[in-house]
């Protein structure tokens, strides 16, 4: 793992960097998801309980808004930052957003502001650890990148386990949520200090041509089919996050289990998976495994809206699971492939538009989910009412379904996108 190689550089352990940082932001990812109903309950109940779900579902896209910024901005002024920089800068900010939203009820503004800032600055660090770790990894195993960029998202779902059980240990043994947050922070100092000690590759290695930021924008803005595959990557990344951030409040009262354990069954199966993506890409290509993970992910998600007790959630998260694998680095795969000369901005333009994309559709989830619950209640006073019981768990069973449906609807229409991707780029070959 420590072996210098003829360029003076650790490759191993400079993976291994990668791989702490990804697994922070990941585990950072699914705290925010267990902790949601803390949130919930201590800040948003008390200030508009008919509408907190969609003031939630804004409180945890702000992660993903800070996201899509830094890797927008970030992305194209790289070289000129350099990964040390950028990895040691994502440490301190997601230390620092970990503590706005500990004490967002002690900030002098509303406490609904003061989780919004806090998840807005914890973004800016997971964005500064994605605008790195990719073009990085690149740079490391030039020969081998969907192999290599997999198995470093693998690292992504294993800290997502990982926050998981953190949040559900806590929750278990009744300790208050914020220590998850303290956890976090110093899995941050950590993985800082791992960079601080290593000598890292210049930026430009990281694509076959490298080239300057100007020339990068040029290269990008004269391909404006890249623009297809960012559309695309907002669809496909909404798939995947908007649901993992939503299973626990919309589904551990109705299915006899946590719905945080679901993500995290979901993550483990992600880490096995996505170390096989070499050998699956080979067999379909790279358009042909979207097409499967697009099929898988509608399957999954319509079940979840159906899901009614543990198999039948188990059964429906599989599918989810399988579908969502492979998105994220096979769309990261392709587009280096497809467009080397725009360098990092397209990794910076893919990933801020699938962060950007979740920012929008969490919220519409949250209004979907307070809409269907209040429909099924009969109104603001009939939910009042219902409190406690079998009309709640009917009420809440409705909103779950009805909001599940709604993500499904994504993944729906790619299937037939990438099909026909597919059938372009065989007629092109002929």
């Amino acid at each position: 793992m420590s072996t210098t190689g003829a360029d003076g550089l650790r490759r191993g352990r400079i993976f291994v960097l990668a791989l702490a940082a990804l697994f922070t932001a990941g585990a950072a990812v699914s705290v925010r998801a267990v902790t949601a109903v803390h949130m919930q309950a201590e800040f948003l109940d008390p200030i508009d309980p008919v509408h907190a779900g969609a003031m939630l579902g804004t409180v945890l896209g702000a992660a993903f808004a800070g996201f899509a910024i830094t890797l927008l901005l970030v992305s194209s002024v790289l070289a000129a930052v350099g990964f040390r920089r950028a990895l040691i800068a994502a440490a301190a900010f997601l230390i620092a957003g970990l503590a706005l939203v500990s004490g967002a009820g002690s900030l002098g503004i509303s406490p609904y502001h003061g989780l919004l800032i806090g998840m807005l600055v914890q973004g800016i660090g997971w964005g500064l650890v994605e605008t790195v770790i990719n073009p990085l990894t690149s740079a490391l195993y030039p020969e081998d990148r969907v192999h290599r960029l997999s198995i470093l998202h693998a690292w992504y779902p294993a800290g997502v386990v990982g926050g998981a059980l953190l949040g559900l240990a806590i929750d278990g043994a009744g300790v208050p949520w914020r220590w998850e947050l303290l956890v976090l922070a110093v899995l941050a100092v950590l993985f800082a200090a791992l960079t601080a000690g290593e000598r890292l590759p210049d930026v430009s290695r990281s694509t076959d041509a490298p080239v300057s930021t100007g020339e990068m924008l040029r290269a990008t803005f004269r391909q404006p089919t890249i623009f297809l595959w960012v559309v695309l990557m907002m669809f496909t990344a909404t798939t995947e996050f908007a649901p993992g951030q939503w299973v626990d409040v919309a589904l551990s009262q109705i299915v006899g289990m946590r719905g945080i354990l679901l993500l995290a069954y979901v993550s483990g199966l992600m880490f096995v998976m996505r170390h096989f993506a070499g050998p699956l890409v080979k067999r379909l290509s790279n358009v042909g495994l979207l097409v499967f993970s697009a099929a898988f992910a509608t399957a999954g998600l319509f079940a979840l809206g159906a899901a009614h007790d543990p198999a039948s959630a188990l059964i429906a998260a599989t599918g989810w699971g399988f579908g969502v694998c492979y998105f994220w680095p096979t769309m990261l795969a392709t587009v280096a492939e497809r467009y080397p000369r725009s360098g990092t901005m397209v990794f910076g333009l893919m990933g801020s538009a699938g962060a950007a994309s979740t920012y929008v559709v969490l919220p519409i989830l949250g209004g979907v989910y307070d809409r269907a619950r209040l429909a099924a209640a009969g109104g603001d006073a009939a939910l009042a009412a219902h409190a406690q019981g079998a009309q709640m768990t009917n009420i809440l069973t409705a909103a779950a379904a009805a909001s599940f449906r709604t993500a499904a609807l994504i993944p729906l229409a790619l299937i037939f996108i990438f099909t026909g991707i597919a059938l372009a780029d065989r007629l092109r070959k002929k």
